[in-house]
């Protein structure tokens, strides 16, 4: 059986509260962070990407783990805002931790749950005994235009899980999906913003995949909502995430370790492996984790995971707890000169 080896993390260390972006457009700022259960979140530094993060949070994974570079078969980076159109951010990652150049490596696009997919793939390697380890990275630099809904939560951070057989911190027990072809959000090629699907989105989407998927992988093995100690979705805004667990069964203390987005935003493919991340800085030995990942366009992925002896052996220092209380306060015009949204005279 394959599972979780090690994990890492990393969050930008500026946030932005919800607050001061509503003041710039004249809107409540109060009302809007109670819309969404958003109150702060995370602002990448000028000098940050999916690139630099995804190398941050993997080295921590490494350094738990206490591998190099040659236990490492495959990288998968799953995200929707890689900084190269052509030019994959996995190879740049696989080079920085000196896992080259024997190795498989590629970059996963599926909005929200690219990184999940890409957990999915690895057990697939470690499985079939192509590979001894292989390492999924979930990480985006979201983005929301000046003044739309989506720049209220729209943030960035991200996590690496090394997936393998051998002295493995949580089983994998089971996986599965649940996939269609549902319009509700998306951005085309060129444009520099993504846009919402309207009536298609909520529901139709993120209820109704998240849903389906976390009662089949509950199904599949054999267990209810009392059977788990905690729970993890994907989290779009600070209040689905919370209606979808409590419509599956699940109570507050459950699901409130993993919930990170009222604090640092939508992390979009990072969502998952951090809040996953939070739970296994904490987990004990036999703890049980339900993880459902949801990306738009429309998919889901299903975990039934299960911790094992190994995680008291691990170093668990750096914890994202500790990532999100170090976090800075910076102002709209910071955050936006960080963020691009400042065009200069001349620029394209």
């Amino acid at each position: 059986m394959s599972g979780i080896v090690s994990y890492g993390a990393y969050i930008p260390c500026h946030k932005i509260e919800t607050g001061e972006i509503a003041s710039v457009w004249g809107a409540d700022g109060s009302a809007w962070a109670k819309n969404l259960n958003v109150y702060s979140k995370s602002v990448p530094g000028p000098d940050e990407d999916v690139i630099t993060i995804s190398v941050e949070a993997t080295r921590q994974a490494m350094k738990r783990a206490k591998l190099n570079g040659d236990h490492i078969g495959a990288i998968y980076t799953g995200s929707e805002s890689h900084p190269y159109a052509v030019k994959p951010t996995s190879t740049i990652v696989a080079q920085a931790i000196r896992a080259t150049p024997h190795l498989t490596a590629a970059d996963f696009e599926f909005a929200c749950k690219a990184g999940t997919a890409a957990i999915q793939t690895c057990m697939g390697m470690v499985g079939d005994k192509q590979v001894e380890n292989g390492i999924a990275i979930g990480v985006d630099t979201s983005q929301g235009a000046p003044g739309d809904a989506l720049e209220y939560s729209a943030s960035a951070g991200g996590g690496a899980l090394i997936i393998g057989s051998k002295k493995v911190i949580a089983d994998i027990n089971h996986t599965t999906s649940y996939t269609t072809d549902t319009p509700d959000f998306w951005r085309r090629e060129g444009q520099k913003y993504p846009r919402h699907g309207g009536r298609f989105t909520g529901k139709p989407a993120f209820f109704k995949h998240v849903m389906s998927c976390g009662l089949k992988t509950m199904e599949m093995a054999g267990t209810e909502a009392k059977d788990y100690d905690y729970i993890v979705t994907h989290q779009p805004n600070g209040k689905f995430p919370i209606r979808a667990a409590k419509a599956l069964g699940f109570t507050a203390e459950q699901f409130e370790t993993g919930l990170l987005t009222p604090r640092i935003g939508n992390t979009y493919s990072g969502a998952i492996f951090l809040g996953l991340a939070a739970i296994l800085d904490i987990a004990k030995p036999g703890d049980r984790i339900l993880a459902v990942a949801y990306g738009s366009g429309a998919g889901s992925d299903g975990f039934d995971i299960t911790v094992t002896e190994n995680i008291e052996k691990m170093d668990r220092s750096e914890t994202v707890e500790d990532m999100i209380s170090r976090m800075k306060i910076v102002n709209y015009a910071t955050y936006a000169k960080y963020r691009g949204k400042l065009r200069m005279g001349g620029s394209n």
